[in-house]
Parts: C-alpha cells; structure tokens; sequence
C-alpha cells in the first residue's frame, strides 16, 4: 500500500494556504477510513512555518528547503522536488489544491512522473481500485466520479469542499532532502502586484451578500455593499455583473469565479444559473431575494423572498441597522 500526499502550499503569508489545510482534512479523515498513511509535503524557500501549520492537520509532515522557491515559479521548483521523491517511493495519491499554484504544479509534476491527473476535485472518496474523484464537468451541470488507472495518481482539489479541522494528536515534523534528477526550467519572478484596495478573500468570509444582473448597475452595488458592511460580510458577484464592470473579478462567485463556503449566503437578483450554483451552493444558508417566484435559484434557496430587491434590501438595511444601534 502506498501512502498518500498533500502538497502544501506556502501561502502570501509565507504561512500555509487555507486550501492545504482543507485538503489535509479531508486526506486524513478519508486515509483513516481506507487504512492509509498521510504524509505532508512542504517545498519552500523557509518551510519551518507552512510546515509546522500542516502539522496541525497530519500526523508526519516532510519540509523541503530550496531558496529558489522564493524568486522563482513555486510550482516548477516543488515540481522537480516532488519527482525526485515519487521516484524513491511512489506513493499512491498526490494531493494539491486547484489554484493557479496547484494545477501549475499537478500539470509538471505529471510530465516529471507520468502520473494522471484529475482536476477540480469537489469530494473523495475510497473505492474497489483506489482513491476515487468526483468532479463537476459542463459547467456543473454533471458530476462524474473517475479512479486512475493502476490506482496511482494527481487530483487537483477545489477549495471550500470542506472545512480543515486540526487533528487532536502531535504531529511529526521531519525535514527531507531530495536529489533532483531533471530540473524544470527556471522562471524567475521579477515582480508581485496586489490588487490596490482589496477586500479580504471571499474565500474566507462567513456571511456574503452577492448581487447579480437584477442590481441594474455599478450603482445598485452600492446596497449590496451596505448590506454586507452591516453584517459583517463580503461582497460577491455573478459572472454578468462582472462582465458587465460593475465590481471586480476577484468578487466573482461560480464556475469561473471563486468557491465559496459562508454560514450565510444572501443573494440579491441573482437567477440561479448552474454556473453560479457550483460556487456558492454548499453555504450553511442560502437567502434569496428576486422578482421571479420560479427563478431557478428557488429550487436550492433555504429562503426565497419574492419582490424587488431594493426595496427589500432598504427595509432589511433599516431593521439591521435599528438593531445594531
């Protein structure tokens, strides 16, 4: 039996990325069920910190330090580490999160180790020949569920799938060193820009107050947003109001946004498209507010509020408000 792997990934923090965490979760409750090893791997130019975070998640965690982690492509430079430990001990399953880093590093390492690859997991699951994946596919209209051939592979993980909950036992940290028998090339990186003014990750948020097509414009964003500074949430947005310009991309939700996981999820003019459905329907509650009784976001709504969204959206913002005060 082979043991199964979670990349962790350093975060913007230096720290440890809130993906890998879920994904160590998820890894060390399933591997228990199967009668499997969970080992974390850490590459990073200092790997003490996101190391000792993973830790918290998994009983043995190897760290990896190579300075040209730092200025250079993450995913190559982990990439070549990952290969050279594969070809000592292939393990069964290699596990990364399906972020630009991730699938970056889950496409080179397969072209390293000739391993498959199944991307933008949304759960796992044990079956007759190995690990299983269930991916949603045609713009979440389908969920398929796929095992590698000879029961070896990559899967990708897309965030929010579940919540990473620390384990109740010490971890053992151990660093390792690699010998890389073909280095990727190297691609320097000469510059990191934030975006000027961004909120805090909507990833991360447990109340988010979204607007779709029906908040008619930039300005309709405006309630949107008084509503979430209210509630102490976040700002999120359907692919059409960002098309449109009305907020940023980083405020997407769905299949080409982000993948969210809030306690509450309320969603002003907003239909309900699958697209938009994969990345919000696994909030604790969903409120909508819409015009339509028969939009489609009432078939999955825990609370369907039928009428127009301002003039319930003022009245919530007026009872809210009364109340903080």
């Amino acid at each position: 039996m082979g043991e199964w792997w979670v990349v962790g990934e350093p975060g913007p923090d230096h720290g440890l990325a809130r993906l890998s965490a879920e994904i160590a979760t998820l890894a060390r409750e399933l591997g228990a069920a199967a009668g499997r090893d969970v080992v974390g791997v850490v590459v990073a130019a200092e790997p003490s910190e996101p190391a000792a975070e993973l830790a918290r998640y998994l009983p043995r965690v190897l760290a990896i330090g190579d300075a040209a982690a730092g200025d250079h492509a993450w995913a190559g430079v982990a990439a070549a580490h990952l290969a050279a430990l594969v070809e000592a001990e292939p393990p069964e399953l290699v596990l990364s999160g399906a972020g630009p880093d991730g699938r970056d590093l889950a496409g080179a390492l397969s072209a390293l180790t000739g391993l498959g690859v199944l991307t933008n997991a949304t759960s796992l699951a044990w079956g007759d020949t190995g690990p299983t994946v269930e991916m949603s596919v045609f713009g979440g209209k389908l969920l398929t569920t796929s095992g590698f051939t000879g029961g070896r592979g990559i899967a990708t993980v897309r965030p929010n799938v579940t919540t990473a909950v620390a384990a109740a036992a010490a971890a053992v940290m151990v660093e390792a060193r690699t010998t890389i028998a073909e280095a990727l090339p190297a691609v320097r990186v000469v510059d990191r820009v934030s975006e000027a003014g961004a909120a805090a990750p909507i990833e991360e948020a447990k109340i988010i107050v979204a607007g779709g097509r029906g908040v008619g414009g930039p300005d309709g964003f405006g309630l949107v947003g008084q509503l979430a500074d209210v509630l102490g949430g976040a700002v999120g947005a359907t692919r059409a109001a960002v098309d449109s310009g009305w907020i940023p991309y980083s405020q997407q939700i769905g299949q080409t946004g982000k993948i969210v996981k809030p306690e509450l999820y309320l969603a002003l003019g907003i239909s309900g498209a699958i697209q938009h459905k994969v990345g919000m329907q696994t909030a604790g509650t969903i409120v909508a507010v819409n015009r339509d009784p028969d939009a489609p976001i009432a078939e999955f709504a825990d609370l369907l509020v039928v009428g127009d969204l301002f003039q319930v959206g003022n009245a919530l913002l007026e009872q809210l408000r009364s109340r903080s005060g």
